[in-house]
């Protein structure tokens, strides 16, 4: 390790550099790192929301129209990622509040055997366009999850899904990545570097266009004063 980045650690987390730790600085030097976090956390999800609130309404306005006109949500995405394409699928299959309905969803992350067999014998990349050739079909919605916005897999899948008449909501991090580049009818980007702050920001956006997918549909079925 060069001298200048040992001294760029050692500002970083002094702690680590005694010989012996002094408890009292430790603990002092973790919670500053949680205080840290947590306001680099509201940070970028302040700054995702002053600058593209109405790219998230716009998002929900095309999932609603895809229920409307009997399409079905399909969702992907790698690693920790595949955990939000899950529970953005169960959000909208089992909804927690009263008077909601369940609203088809399908975890294309859920199928070990088709993405092993697919992964297999004809490359990884190819996991989900697989899935949205069967499974998906014109009028649906395909989301992805992804930090960097560059998965293969998601990407491929994506345009697959163009050519077919399919929705495509991308969420993504830093510059976009590729996701960005391709068109898609959105693409959410946290403008982060972090995975974990830009994971902690899917969460919230999507938790947010569940509700408001909701709230458009209660409105179509006289359920929300005019008021």
């Amino acid at each position: 390790m060069s001298e200048n980045n040992e001294e760029a650690l050692s500002g970083l987390y002094p702690f680590l550099h005694d010989k012996i730790q002094d408890p009292g600085q430790m603990n002092e030097a973790l919670l500053k790192s949680v205080q840290l976090k947590a306001d680099d956390h509201a940070n970028v999800l302040e700054e995702f929301f002053k600058t593209h609130d109405q790219d998230v309404v716009d998002a929900a306005k095309t999932i609603a129209d895809v229920y409307r006109n009997d399409g079905r949500l399909l969702t992907m995405g790698n690693g920790g990622s595949s955990c939000d394409a899950a529970h953005v699928a169960v959000e909208f299959q089992h909804p927690i509040t009263a008077g909601r309905p369940a609203l088809t969803a399908i975890n294309l992350t859920s199928d070990i055997t088709m993405m092993t067999a697919v992964g297999n014998d004809i490359g990884f990349a190819h996991v989900y366009t697989r899935q949205v050739i069967s499974q998906g079909r014109k009028g649906d919605c395909l989301i992805g999850l992804s930090t960097s916005g560059n998965s293969d897999n998601l990407v491929n899948a994506f345009e697959k899904a163009q050519e077919m008449g399919i929705k495509t909501i991308g969420f993504a991090g830093m510059s976009g990545g590729a996701m960005k580049e391709i068109g898609l009818d959105h693409c959410l980007t946290i403008n982060s570097q972090s995975i974990h702050r830009i994971q902690e920001c899917h969460l919230i956006i999507y938790h947010i266009l569940w509700d408001l997918v909701h709230t458009l549909l209660a409105d179509d079925r006289g359920g929300l004063s005019t008021a």
